[in-house]
């Protein structure tokens, strides 16, 4: 089978662990089992403190999160590591359209909050770099963006509309329920309705999201999930979206190698046609075609 992940955090997890050949959530090697794989490479520039701030999220998320600072060394290294993937493990980066047609194991670099950038324009140096996306915010404010965690929910500063502007302008897919005049998507969040939890996704936003075309990722992050927080539960909100909006908006954006605790049923990227099958006739749209229409329509040729 064929799929898009449109979230892991392998070089985050590459700090501690073996992301090669391991069996934990996601592994190269683990890839190379399917067909054919397109996965989101996070770019998580954040280094561990303990603060106020970090004490928040660990009671939101139900274990330790300290990572609240950030490092441009620590994201010039995690850089590095998908150029060595790519240079020592035949892995492929997409840059532009035409990569989307090779086969194999391939990665689409994505930036994880906007907090390390001094200013918009060195979107245009990681451009060169490869990244190919950007999230405007994590789980705190920036000076671009107001995060699912603001106490004053002020959307986009004018320098996050350049931001957003820039990427439009390079082919980088903006990862954010914001303006944006190409498809956008949210990497991985699911539904509020279903389950009303800080970092998921309103209908408002989604309504927003499916007028540029756009796509949600539904995620294994289980305290974002509510329910039975297993595989079901996971499906469950892939199907409210598309109640809410189509099927054509529902994607897969697991946070595999970035979660400490994992749905029952969906351990590891060796479950994918576990939920592949829950998904049945949508699981093409969801798992393959849905996430290439927005990067296809973002990315130069």
């Amino acid at each position: 089978m064929r799929f898009v992940d449109m979230h892991e955090d392998f070089a985050f997890s590459a700090q501690k662990n073996d992301v090669v050949s391991s069996s934990q959530q996601s592994s190269l090697n683990a890839l190379r089992e399917f067909e054919e794989c397109l996965v989101f490479g996070s770019i998580f520039p954040h280094i561990g403190t303990i603060n106020e701030r970090s004490e928040y999220l660990t009671k939101m998320y139900g274990s330790y999160t300290g990572s609240t600072a950030v490092s441009v060394d620590v994201m010039l290294e995690q850089f590095k590591l998908y150029d060595f993937f790519s240079r020592r493990h035949d892995v492929g980066i997409v840059k532009n359209a035409p990569d989307l047609l090779k086969g194999g194991v391939k990665f689409l670099l994505s930036l994880e909050g906007t907090d390390v950038l001094r200013d918009p324009y060195d979107v245009f140096l990681l451009n060169d770099l490869g990244l190919r996306c950007i999230g405007l915010t994590w789980n705190y404010d920036t000076k671009f963006a107001a995060s699912c965690m603001s106490k004053k929910d002020y959307g986009l500063t004018g320098f996050g509309s350049e931001v957003v502007d820039i990427a439009n302008s390079l082919g980088i897919i903006v990862d954010v329920c914001s303006v944006s005049s190409r498809p956008v998507l949210v990497s991985h969040g699911n539904a509020k309705g279903l389950h009303d939890h800080p970092r998921n996704i309103d209908d408002v936003c989604l309504d927003a999201i499916a007028s540029t075309k756009g796509v949600v990722g539904v995620t294994a992050i289980v305290q974002t999930l509510g329910g039975s927080k297993d595989i079901n539960s996971l499906v469950e909100h892939a199907k409210y979206i598309s109640s809410s909006v189509g099927w054509e908006h529902v994607g897969l954006g697991t946070d595999f190698l970035g979660i400490s605790e994992v749905p029952s049923g969906f351990e590891n990227i060796g479950r994918m046609q576990a939920l592949s099958s829950l998904l049945g006739e949508n699981s093409e749209m969801v798992l393959w075609s849905n996430p290439i229409r927005v990067i296809a329509a973002n990315l130069r040729g």
